[in-house]
C-alpha cells in the first residue's frame, strides 16, 4: 500500500490484528536452536503488534526447513497472520540450484533476525578427530537436516575446497536430533552448529562453559563466520584456511547467511502496511527488557538485524560471480 503514512499503517494494522491470532511457524523439530528462539519470541511479540494478537507456534520440520519455506511462500495465508522462522540458508537455495526450492527469495518479506551467527564444527570426544588438521587424513561422519541447511552445505563445501573428509548423513528433523545421534554413536560430529545454540542447549559438553568441572564431550575444531566470535578467540576461524582468492570468495558467499542468523519471514503478497508493522514489532521485541531477560535466562544471544538489511543481503548474494556460485552449487 504505497503512500501510507506510518500513522495510517499503524491504524490499519491495529484494526486488522485486533482479535486475531498470529501463527509463528518453525521449520525444525522441537528442542533445537530455531525452536528455542522462536518460542521465546512468541511470548513477547504480541504486545508489540497493534491490536495485541495472540501468538501461537507450530513446528513444521523437514529438509532443513525447506518444507516450511515452500509452504510459507506458496500455500500459507498472506494476510499477515502467518510468519515463519526458517533456516538462514534457505534464501540461497534457488541460487545454488536446488530444484526443490519452489520460491523466489527476493519476493519474500524478510522481517529481521534475532542475531547474527557464528557456527562451529565439532567432533565427538570418542571420534579420534581432535584437531581440524585431522580431517585431512581421517573421515568423520556428521549429521545433517537437509539440503541447503548449514549442517549439510557447510561440510560439503569445505570438503570440496579444502579436501576435508567430512561425510554427511542427512535427514534428521532438527539439530537436537543430530546431538542425540552423536550420543548414540550414529554420527561422529556436527559441522554447522550455531554457537548460540551450543552454549544454551549443551553447555555441559564444553569444558570452557562448565568451568572445567566436567570433561568436554566434543572437540571444537573450528568456527564458521566472516569474523571470530569474541567468546572463541582461540578457536580457528575457517576463513583463515583460505589460500586463494577464489576460496575467499566462496567462503564470503557461503557465510553471508551468518549475518541473518535467525531470520523471520512473512509470505509474498502481505500488504506493505502489515509488513512494516511486523518488522517494527520484531525490532521492538528485540529491545524489550522482559524479552531480553527471558533470552538471557536461556543463554540466547540477541544481536538484532533489521528486515531491510536481511533483504539487502539476499538480493546482493544473487549478484555473485557465476564461477563462485558454481562451486557451492556443485557441493549442494
Amino acid at each position: 500500500m504505497v503512500g501510507f503514512s506510518t500513522a495510517q499503517a499503524q491504524d490499519s494494522a491495529e484494526n486488522f490484528y485486533e482479535g486475531k491470532t498470529l501463527t509463528l511457524m518453525i521449520g525444525y523439530s522441537a528442542g533445537g536452536g530455531y525452536d528455542t528462539y522462536a518460542r521465546t519470541l512468541s511470548r513477547h511479540l504480541g504486545k508489540h503488534i497493534p491490536g495485541n494478537p495472540n501468538v501461537v507456534v507450530r513446528n513444521v520440520p523437514g529438509a532443513g526447513s525447506l518444507v516450511l519455506t515452500n509452504q510459507i511462500t506458496n500455500v500459507a495465508e498472506n494476510d499477515g497472520t502467518v510468519i515463519a522462522t526458517i533456516g538462514r540458508g534457505m534464501a540461497f537455495e534457488p541460487l545454488f540450484g536446488n530444484a526443490q526450492a519452489q520460491f523466489e527469495p527476493g519476493e519474500m518479506n524478510w522481517l529481521g533476525s534475532l542475531n547474527n551467527e557464528t557456527s562451529i564444527c565439532v567432533s565427538w570426544h570418542e571420534s579420534g578427530i581432535d584437531r581440524w588438521q585431522d580431517l585431512k587424513e581421517t573421515s568423520m561422519t556428521v549429521g545433517g537436516t537437509g539440503s541447503g541447511a548449514d549442517t549439510d552445505l557447510f561440510p560439503r563445501v569445505l570438503s570440496e575446497i579444502f579436501g576435508f573428509k567430512l561425510n554427511v548423513i542427512s535427514g534428521y528433523p532438527g539439530g537436537n536430533d543430530i546431538l542425540l545421534a552423536m550420543e548414540r554413536g550414529e554420527v561422529m560430529g556436527r559441522c554447522g552448529w550455531s554457537w548460540s545454540s551450543a552454549k544454551s542447549r549443551r553447555s555441559d559438553w564444553f569444558a570452557q562453559l562448565n568451568d572445567g568441572s566436567e570433561q568436554s564431550k566434543v572437540n571444537l575444531l573450528f568456527q564458521m563466520s566472516l569474523k571470530k566470535h569474541s567468546e572463541l578467540p582461540d578457536v580457528p576461524l575457517v576463513t583463515e584456511f583460505a589460500e586463494t582468492q577464489k576460496q575467499r570468495q566462496v567462503l564470503n558467499l557461503l557465510f553471508a547467511r551468518q549475518v541473518m542468523g535467525r531470520p523471520y519471514v512473512a509470505p509474498p503478497g502481505v500488504p506493505e502496511d502489515r509488513v512494516a508493522v511486523l518488522r517494527e514489532a520484531l525490532a521492538k521485541t528485540a529491545e524489550d527488557p522482559a524479552f531480553l531477560e527471558d533470552a538471557a535466562n536461556q543463554a540466547l544471544g540477541i544481536n538484532f538485524v533489521g528486515g531491510e538489511e536481511v533483504q539487502d543481503i539476499v538480493l546482493e548474494a544473487y549478484k555473485s560471480p557465476d564461477d563462485v556460485i558454481a562451486i557451492i552449487k556443485n557441493a549442494n
